[in-house]
């Protein structure tokens, strides 16, 4: 019998935003110069993926402390692209301010539903644990 509460990693909502920003940010790499993107664009772009790897890690994890500690990664990952590359970005004009504000609204969700992810990770793990 199949268990009617899972959910595919593909089909998670938070996952599936994290993915959504994954292309932007290679569009903004792709068209970096070289020493743009050693600078900037390599450390944009490994933060912003590992958003999603850190998700898909967790995800396949057994025990929930395991995977709270992934989530606190992919959160971690989330402050330095969106919070500090993808600022520094803007500042030194390699997006437009229509790009920033696009992506930073995305990734506001993001933060959102992964802290609330975190949360009932955390809760659910916490009851199954108290049940044993």
């Amino acid at each position: 019998m199949e268990n009617q509460n899972y959910i595919e990693l593909k089909n998670l909502e938070v996952y599936k935003l994290s993915r959504k920003l994954s292309p932007i940010a290679w569009i903004i790499f792709c068209r970096m110069s070289f020493e743009d993107k050693k600078h900037i664009g390599n450390q944009f772009l490994r933060s912003v993926d590992s958003v999603g790897a850190n998700i898909a890690e967790s995800y396949g994890g057994y025990h929930y402390l395991d995977k709270i500690r992934f989530y606190y990664n992919c959160r971690a990952s989330h402050f330095e692209a969106f919070i500090h590359w993808l600022e520094l970005l803007s500042e030194r004009e390699k997006i437009s301010k229509e790009e920033f504000e696009n992506i930073k609204g995305m990734a506001s969700v993001l933060l959102i539903k992964l802290n609330n992810f975190i949360a009932i990770t955390t809760k659910k793990g916490r009851e199954s644990h108290d049940k044993t």
